[in-house]
């Protein structure tokens, strides 16, 4: 029973868990988070590589993009914040408004206009 499991970590990768937790970087909860994160991934990617053997590529993918969603990048987070705020300010007539609501439509074409 010598044979190692597939998913066990590199042994640098354990001295740096063991590093940043005895010098202060992490808190042991955040390290044991990682570890399960670790662990996850490599399961993820089994899990990935075992559609992807069987031509199930799509399935594959939309696994990972699922179970590991991008963060919306800085554009999409803006254009969000943007429509946050027009729809705070969107009931009022004011003059004012009405300019703040120019300078909002301008900002959000030239975010649309970014690429992602």
């Amino acid at each position: 029973m010598t044979e190692q499991h597939p998913i066990t970590p590199s042994l640098e990768l354990v001295e740096l868990w063991k590093a940043q937790y005895y010098d202060h970087n992490k808190t042991f909860s955040e390290i044991v988070t990682e570890v399960a994160q670790y662990g996850a991934d490599q399961e993820l990617e089994a899990c990935v590589q075992t559609l992807k053997d069987q031509s199930w590529y799509i399935v594959a993918d939309d696994l990972r993009a699922t179970r590991r969603p991008k963060p919306p990048s800085l554009k999409e987070q803006a254009l969000e914040d943007l429509a946050s705020i027009e729809a705070n300010c969107g009931h009022l007539t004011r003059p004012e408004t009405l300019l703040q609501s120019r300078r909002a439509t301008n900002i959000r074409r030239a975010l649309e206009a970014l690429p992602e």
